[in-house]
């Protein structure tokens, strides 16, 4: 593993090992020329090929004929910035051990240890690669959708843009709310060439994959989106059987009106507006009359899922969605007036429906009186008939 300039008479040591420390003398003739070489290594834990929140070790040793130094070591990030360790152990002069804080995605890159002594004098620098397997957009998110809109989800991995050369597997599930079952809506793998394949697990649920999309991106398009495909779908990834997740909580918002239909004059409807889910502290329903006066405004309390308003003339109205002040989404909804002729219509159906009953009261009330007479002559026919043949009978016997 050595080999001589015979121009310069370098000694060229390859693939340096710890055990290669000492003291290296070249001679000539009478002169000597010594030089003590002095050997570090720096060890990472999983070869550098991270998952997020998992907490890297690193393991420095040295090796040198002279008593080993104590080392002051620096460690710096893929931005150059001091990292504190998590913890440092000075196991023995041989050995220091250095565990890092959770990485993030956002953590890959070249990192930097230096290493400094006073006695002997000793400033090295190593470097070396963190990779951090993981999606580009945060661990939460959530997205807000009104129904019938085509809602897209992605989920960006960084496997490309780290030069990630491992394959691994994922899957995306969805679930209606926290404590329901997971349904499985379809699974992926990546290759370590970074090829990239799906496929669909069920089918009765509507959902599409997208032929088109950027690269390194699982996606799915919801086409017209239902009030029931609310609830939370997440992507996982896993490599060497360690795991990674991140969640999209998609929220659906509806509008609808009861009764349903015209507004006839001089009655009353109810707007409804409601989400799908529990809505955070800084997010409420907002219903606004856009035509009508600043008065008209109906706002949702805390956490509310559903806000309603009476409604007693046409107009347009708005729901909005409203997060620290930001209107998300807005549905609207056109209350109609009922024509005059509708109107007059139903005052005369009520009319007529008002007489109708009475007239049939009354042919129930006469109809009742008549059989009640019908049978009290019935009675009286039946005494007479039996008064009769009284009478016969005892004629007969005289």
């Amino acid at each position: 593993r050595s080999e001589i300039n015979p121009t310069s008479k370098q000694l060229k040591v390859l693939d340096l090992r710890l055990s290669d420390a000492g003291i290296y003398t070249c001679e000539c003739d009478s002169d000597k020329v010594s030089i003590s070489l002095h050997v570090f290594k720096l060890t990472v834990s999983l070869d550098g090929h991270f998952l997020p929140n998992e907490v890297p070790k690193l393991t420095l040793m040295q090796n040198s004929t002279h008593p080993l130094p104590n080392l002051n070591v620096t460690l710096f990030n893929n931005n150059n910035n001091i990292v504190r360790p998590k913890s440092l152990q000075n196991e023995t002069p041989q050995k220091y051990t250095l565990m890092l804080k959770q990485l993030e995605a956002t953590d890959s890159g070249t990192w930097m240890c230096h290493i400094h002594s006073d006695s002997p004098l000793i400033n090295q620098n190593i470097s070396f690669d963190v990779k951090v397997l993981g999606f580009q957009n945060l661990y939460s998110e959530r997205k807000y959708a009104t129904v019938d809109s085509t809602v897209i989800l992605s989920w960006h991995l960084n496997f490309q843009q780290i030069k990630w050369k491992e394959g691994f597997t994922g899957q995306m599930n969805w679930k209606q709310q926290e404590s329901a079952a997971a349904h499985e809506l379809l699974d992926f793998n990546v290759t370590a060439r970074g090829e990239q394949h799906e496929t669909k697990k069920i089918s009765r649920f509507r959902f599409e994959i997208p032929e088109s999309k950027p690269k390194s991106t699982i996606q799915v398009e919801l086409p017209k989106v239902h009030f029931n495909q609310s609830g939370q779908y997440q992507c996982q990834l896993a490599y060497n059987g360690r795991h990674t997740k991140s969640k999209i909580e998609l929220v659906v918002m509806k509008v609808s009106a009861d009764p349903v239909g015209p507004l006839s004059r001089g009655a009353e409807m109810t707007l409804i507006c409601q989400v799908s889910s529990p809505l955070p502290s800084n997010t409420h329903l907002l219903w606004k009359h856009m035509n009508g006066t600043p008065v008209d405004i109906k706002k949702s309390k805390q956490h509310e899922v559903k806000v309603e308003v009476k409604v007693s003339a046409a107009g347009l109205w708005s729901c909005h969605l409203i997060e620290d002040n930001d209107s998300k989404i807005s549905l609207n909804y056109i209350v109609e007036e009922a024509p005059v002729w509708l109107s007059y219509v139903v005052i005369g159906a009520s009319i007529g429906g008002s007489i109708l009953f009475f007239g049939l009261a009354c042919l129930c009330i006469i109809s009742g009186i008549s059989w009640q007479h019908r049978r009290q002559r019935a009675k009286r026919m039946i005494r007479a008939r039996q008064y009769l043949l009284e009478n016969k009978t005892c004629q007969c016997q005289q």
